[in-house]
């Protein structure tokens, strides 16, 4: 061995004595879960997973859910004449009080701007957001955990029919209204910049101020979800006078979140979420439900919690929970047609990729089993 490569070997036996002194052998590095905050090499320490937050049982104890929306949307989360919140994405909410407590009004609305979503979501100021959130990666690693898609949507953009835009291309130069801090904004510096086409956008943080200048016409398009502009265009002065261009800018599935390491309860927010999609397809209403406790039908009866479990006292919620979220708001097509079906008390939008999987839409449920 050679003069060189026995000083390298004394060295480093020297640094590992000098580790193991300040923080004790392998044997005495702490145990989970302290080990993460001591100042010793991994390889010392056992490997500690981390420790979630126990959202649910905060929940439970509070007495109600607290999450974050809107109400100037409508067909998502908007109000009433009488000011009561409604909404696709209100009934949400409820579904999940009604999960949790067998009370739909067990939930506190926290009413955030789009700049307000990711912020209310990490430092767990809310317990769910569902409020017209597009799953992306980024916001997946930073802002907290999602859940599933509930509603599968895509950019749109809203002109005047007089101007005669209807392509992307028409609109080269023209002024565009949009909300600051959303994926709209960046969807249409991407699709333009693919194009080569140049646009001046008007933004505001306010989403109600962006169509109110449309309207007013301090803007040649406004740009969008098509559910959102579908929505607001009923609202405009004159909605005739305006389309929704034929063209799709992206993919925006709206999915609600829950903060990060939520622990069982991003999995209760998921299963009433599963919940609404699987009574649909079995054909359960919050007008049969009682009657549907009598079925022959073996899923029917494990759902409404008569046969079996899906997993209920898991999650720390009754066996007849699902029963009790389909009484309060009804399934996922229920909810739908409420606010945009062809009687919705919104807006008319065809069901499109949010019918059911097996009538050729997207909307696909794990088993309740």
């Amino acid at each position: 061995m050679s003069r060189k490569t026995l000083s390298a070997l004394l060295t480093l036996v020297i640094l590992m004595s000098l580790v193991l002194a300040a923080c004790g052998s392998t044997e005495e590095c702490p145990e989970c879960p302290e080990c993460p905050s001591v100042d010793c090499p991994e390889v010392d320490c056992p490997a500690c997973p981390e420790v979630g937050q126990d959202i649910l049982g905060t929940v439970m104890d509070r007495g109600k859910v607290i999450c974050g929306s809107r109400t100037d949307l409508l067909g998502f989360g908007y109000l009433d004449e009488n000011g009561k919140n409604i909404g696709f994405d209100i009934d949400f909410c409820r579904a999940v009080a009604a999960a949790v407590f067998n009370d739909p009004e067990a939930v506190e609305f926290v009413f955030l701007t789009a700049a307000e979503r990711g912020p209310a979501l990490q430092t767990g100021e809310i317990d769910v957001l569902a409020r017209n959130v597009t799953w992306t990666s980024s916001r997946d690693a930073q802002w907290g955990d999602f859940t599933t898609v509930t509603f599968y949507d895509g950019q749109g953009m809203m002109v005047r029919i007089a101007d005669g835009y209807t392509t992307l291309e028409d609109l080269d130069g023209a002024t565009v209204c949009v909300t600051t801090g959303t994926t709209t904004e960046k969807n249409l510096s991407d699709n333009f910049r693919q194009r080569g086409l140049a646009y001046e956008a008007v933004t505001f943080e306010d989403t109600s101020a962006v169509y109110a200048a449309y309207d007013e016409g301090r803007c040649d398009a406004a740009t969008s979800d098509k559910s959102q502009l579908a929505a607001v265009r009923m609202g405009l002065a004159n909605p005739d006078e305006h389309m929704i261009m034929d063209v799709t800018m992206s993919k925006e599935p709206l999915t609600p979140a829950v903060p990060t390491n939520s622990g069982k309860w991003f999995d209760v927010v998921k299963t009433v979420a599963y919940v609404l999609i699987n009574a649909e397809e079995l054909g359960i209403t919050s007008q049969n439900v009682d009657e549907m406790m009598s079925s022959d039908n073996i899923p029917t009866l494990r759902l409404l919690g008569k046969e079996g479990s899906f997993g209920q006292e898991d999650l720390g919620l009754s066996q007849d929970f699902a029963a009790n979220v389909i009484r309060a708001v009804g399934n996922y097509g229920e909810i739908y047609d409420r606010y945009m079906g062809p009687n919705g008390d919104a807006f008319e939008l065809p069901r499109g990729p949010n019918d059911l999987w097996s009538n050729g839409g997207l909307l696909y449920a794990p088993p309740l089993r």
